[in-house]
């Protein structure tokens, strides 16, 4: 690919040029800070090499949250360019960009892995193990999933962002219409990460199955652990084809191949089926684990034990089921007959069953509980009707001859906004608030918390509501304007503003994060929040040693913290240590991830050379790791008793 220096390095747009000097700043503060303080062994020993599993989980979160204000830009500059009829702040193109990134980013590179990052620091923790299965393939997978997330972020300002929308629909993501890196940075970006999301399955499946405490069978487990498990096999069942499905169009970009063009015999169509056989499926993989952490929550401030318990494992088994035979439904009104589409409506209104019995288990279980309303049950609670809202909408859309009405406009924004932001970014932040003291050592603030909470939920309402309404005034989505005479401005208007709001509340989020560092008590119990119910708990200290539990505790019940503490049992005896085995650090992860990001790099500007010694790189360093020797180490009893006294003080 041959492109001018003014082409590589994109130029001539005024926010973008904003973007480039705010990085350059960012990055120079970043060396200068970590030069000064003479933290860059620290970096490399305590982080980029770490393979504890809650130090990876706070590096998703972090990597997490830095996505959700990328993200959350980009909804704020395309609700601007929609305020108000013929609005110039955006252009056509450059609007395509972002709905493009904005999509793709809040699904893959945000609500992924932040739940991915709370299933690392709690679910290890909530079994009663010392780490993950696979320790090495934890931290390989961080950092496969953050050089693809940054190989995909750099497209706006080196190169360009690619314009087909996060589904990529063929021809709109073939070279003719879509000619340049853009795509390619898609393709490749997704691909890279995609691999890490891959490993993290497989690994959770082997941890949750073969790594549990004695004691812990199937049906003691928590919910969060029950809904990581199935998440996890949707994981490895989904992203297979995912990865195929994009390799496929990286022949087709890069090398003249037609699986999806209609030259040849290549089928735009497929595309299409191939990618929401994955993208339904996505769906659920950002849901339940939700799911689980609204269950933990609830069960924790109600101080009751999970009503239906074994009625909502099967609820989630159920749905992630079906989660593989409804993909159709995206896409009634492209041609498949009444046959097909009566089918996947029947199946996604089928759905609604097994959620249904989830809303009324969660309803039962505050019934006549002593409820505490602090930060993490308030985001719990403002779940229940704006997801239900989400949910009968979504029951509507199923309806395939109704859908031919909805198709493609914003009643459908809505939709599933109600459903993925009141369930995944409010389970983000509740799940964030209720672990917060497990990461770091004290609670976030209650009040600035609160305020964070009600401004976010307020202006999530005043945002999407009216979007149903402009949906049924026939305002099609991905439009970047609109004439005065369509009559969608005062709704538009609204929206806006409520988008603002709701960007003002993450901020007094993240102050809250900044204030409770300076001011907030530092905990002196693993129980941070007096009502603990699962294993999380019942570590020594609040931020638990890098073994977790000098003994590894013995369960006999559902919600086993809770019990022992009724019974007084003490699980941790000095008489009873015994030499642990640990994992080593490794660094192999972070230098073959970096080896793949350079491999990918040149295949966006189809610069071979670069991409095959990036692969050549990547498979010397897999060879290496395949003969290194390195059984871990143990850690002697008595460096146990020095860091559990130490712990305890």
């Amino acid at each position: 690919m041959n492109l001018r220096w003014d082409e590589f390095i994109v130029t001539g747009d005024p926010l973008i040029l904003g973007a480039q000097i705010s990085i350059v700043l960012v990055s120079i503060a970043l060396v200068f800070g970590l030069t000064y303080f003479k933290k860059w062994g620290w970096l490399w020993r305590d982080w980029i090499t770490s393979v504890d599993h809650k130090k990876i989980g706070i590096m998703y979160i972090i990597a997490a949250l830095l996505m959700l204000f990328r993200g959350g830009v980009d909804a704020l500059l395309m609700r601007i360019q929609l305020a108000a009829p013929e609005m110039e702040f955006l252009s056509a193109q450059h609007y395509n960009e972002i709905f493009t990134t904005h999509g793709t980013i809040m699904i893959i590179f945000m609500a992924m892995p932040f739940l991915i990052g709370l299933m690392n620091v709690v679910v290890p923790l909530q079994i009663g193990a010392r780490d993950v299965a696979f320790p090495f393939l934890n931290n390989l997978s961080f950092w496969t999933f953050f050089v693809g997330a940054m190989l995909f972020n750099i497209s706006f300002v080196v190169g360009g962002s690619p314009s087909a929308g996060w589904t990529s629909y063929v021809p709109m993501a073939g070279n003719e219409l879509s000619p340049g890196p853009g795509q390619n940075y898609y393709l490749l970006g997704l691909q890279i990460s995609g691999i890490g999301t891959l490993l993290t399955g497989i690994n959770f499946i082997v941890t949750i199955l073969k790594m549990r405490t004695k004691g812990m069978t199937l049906f003691r487990m928590p919910m969060f652990t029950w809904t990581t498990l199935i998440t996890s096999l949707i994981i490895t069942f989904a992203f297979p084809v995912l990865t195929v499905s994009l390799a496929l169009m990286t022949f087709d970009r890069l090398f003249g191949t037609h699986f999806f063009t209609l030259a040849d015999g290549g089928m735009p169509m497929l595309w299409a089926n191939l990618f929401w056989i994955w993208g339904h499926p996505e769906v659920y993989i950002v849901i339940l684990p939700a799911f689980g952490i609204f269950s933990e929550i609830i069960t924790t401030f109600a101080r009751k034990t999970l009503f239906g318990y074994k009625a909502m494992v099967g609820s989630v088994v159920i749905i992630s089921c079906l989660s593989f035979l409804v993909w159709v439904h995206h896409f009634y009104t492209m041609g498949s007959g009444a046959a097909v589409n009566s089918f996947f409506s029947i199946t996604t209104m089928m759905i609604s069953i097994p959620t249904g019995v989830k809303i009324f288990n969660w309803l039962f279980t505050m019934y006549k509980g002593r409820i505490s309303f602090k930060q993490p049950m308030l985001w719990s609670i403002a779940f229940i009707p704006n997801f239900v809202i989400g949910g009968v909408t979504g029951v509507m859309l199923a309806m395939a001859a109704a859908d031919y009405q909805y198709h493609n406009t914003y009643f459908l924004v809505s939709h599933f906004h109600y459903v993925l932001i009141a369930g995944t970014v409010f389970a983000c932040f509740a799940g964030l608030v209720f672990w917060y003291p497990k990461m770091f050592g004290h609670k976030l603030n209650e009040k600035i918390g609160q305020w964070a909470f009600w401004l976010f939920m307020i202006g999530f309402n005043v945002c999407f509501f009216p979007q149903y309404f402009l949906g049924l005034d026939g305002m099609p989505r991905r439009t970047f304007s609109y004439l005065p005479e369509e009559g969608w401005f005062s709704l538009n208007f609204i929206s806006t503003v409520g988008a603002f709001v709701m960007g003002l509340g993450f901020l007094i989020f993240v102050y809250n994060v900044y204030y409770s560092f300076r001011h907030s008590a530092r905990e002196t119990s693993g129980d941070c929040w007096g009502s603990g119910r699962t294993l999380e708990w019942a570590t020594s200290s609040a931020i638990p040693p890098f073994y977790n539990f000098a003994v590894l505790p013995e369960v006999r019940t559902i919600d086993p913290y809770w019990h022992m503490k009724e019974d007084g049992q003490e699980s941790q005896k000095e008489e009873d240590y015994k030499p642990i085995h640990m994992p080593s650090n490794t660094g192999l992860g972070f230098i073959m991830s970096v080896f793949l990001g350079i491999s990918g790099f040149g295949l966006v500007f189809e610069w071979y050379w670069i991409g095959l010694v990036g692969v050549i790189l990547t498979f010397a360093c897999m060879i290496y790791r395949s003969f290194q020797q390195d059984d871990g180490y143990y850690v002697p009893v008595e460096k146990i008793k020095e860091t559990e006294r130490h712990a305890s003080v």
